[in-house]
């Protein structure tokens, strides 16, 4: 008798976690398509709102829109975060949101919202990088050849829009390099100094430092001053941000977050893959040029964060 109801008990349990398996297959699936939608949709969104606002004005009205949304659904959150792990979650909300904003901000004044959406495709590189330099994280061959082809990759879709588009400055695509190297520090930190916080603890914290000089940013930026009520082109540019704060900022992390916790860092990634599918969509729908070499050095970046990502899965596993 024991041992029947012991068998049986397995067999629920198999089935249980089956079920349980299934749905977060289904989830993360979801997860994906969804982020991937919202993320590429953000570069345009980013360049919209910078035709009423300016770049300071951008990111300051972004922090604080999706500081008010985290604020709404998740402050009890940051109950949980202890003295010790603030300093990091300040040093994350630092590399992981405040100084990319910005950056992307006043990279958007120069080069197309689609080039941007696919140098951002360099975050999985620039995350062995700084996780070897900073962070003592190894690292293999294979995985040295992806960042090179990488970064070769980004290197061809540089000098080609520069070509292409010889009214724009396209060292200002640098500034995009530099917030690639943000997101990969700030992944580095989540995955070393983070682990014992909650995604939505992270992010609500991350806000909650952020929103005090984000605030003093807006009010010397001079959009205080106007009046909004009356500029169509202020109004509708808010109305942009708005967009993106929720969804492309405070929705995205929260989605991306869930995706990391029922996935791994291997499938996650793989929003990389499809973010600038749908960022060059939106910019040849706005009329932005896109060669065929553009594509090309499209390629070869993501062959890199293929490589790149084929070598830790293999590690993963053994």
């Amino acid at each position: 008798m024991q041992k029947r109801f012991s068998f049986y008990a397995k067999k629920r349990n198999f089935a249980a976690s089956k079920r349980t398996w299934m749905d977060n297959t289904r989830k993360k699936w979801l997860y994906l398509v969804v982020l991937s939608l919202i993320w590429g949709s953000s570069y345009i969104l980013i360049k919209k709102g910078l035709m009423g606002l300016t770049p300071f004005q951008l990111g300051a009205v972004r922090i604080i829109f999706s500081t008010i949304f985290l604020f709404l659904i998740g402050f009890k959150s940051i109950l949980a975060i202890s003295k010790q792990q603030w300093i990091w979650v300040a040093a994350s909300a630092l590399t992981g949101t405040f100084l990319p904003v910005f950056l992307f901000g006043y990279a958007e004044t120069e080069i197309d919202s689609s080039i941007a959406s696919i140098l951002n495709s360099l975050v999985p590189l620039f995350t062995i990088l700084t996780g070897f330099l900073a962070f003592g994280v190894s690292f293999s061959k294979n995985q040295i050849v992806g960042v090179a082809v990488g970064l070769i990759g980004a290197i061809i879709l540089i000098f080609q829009g520069a070509n292409v588009n010889p009214n724009q400055n396209y060292f200002f695509a640098l500034l995009v390099v530099v917030a690639a190297i943000c997101y990969a520090i700030n992944a580095n930190i989540i995955k070393s100094k983070l682990q014992e916080v909650s995604p939505m603890g992270i992010a609500v914290g991350n806000f909650t430092v952020m929103l005090l000089p984000a605030v003093l940013i807006l009010f010397f930026s001079g959009l205080l001053s106007k009046d909004i009520l009356s500029s169509e082109k202020i109004k509708t540019s808010l109305i942009y941000v708005l967009i993106l704060s929720i969804f492309g900022t405070g929705l995205a992390k929260i989605l991306f977050n869930k995706l990391i916790h029922i996935s791994n860092a291997v499938f996650s990634t793989s929003v990389t893959y499809l973010i600038p599918i749908v960022g060059i969509f939106w910019g040849i729908l706005d009329g932005e040029k896109f060669t065929l070499i553009h594509l090309l050095a499209s390629g070869v970046i993501l062959l890199g964060v293929y490589i790149v990502n084929k070598d830790r899965k293999k590690t993963t596993q053994k």
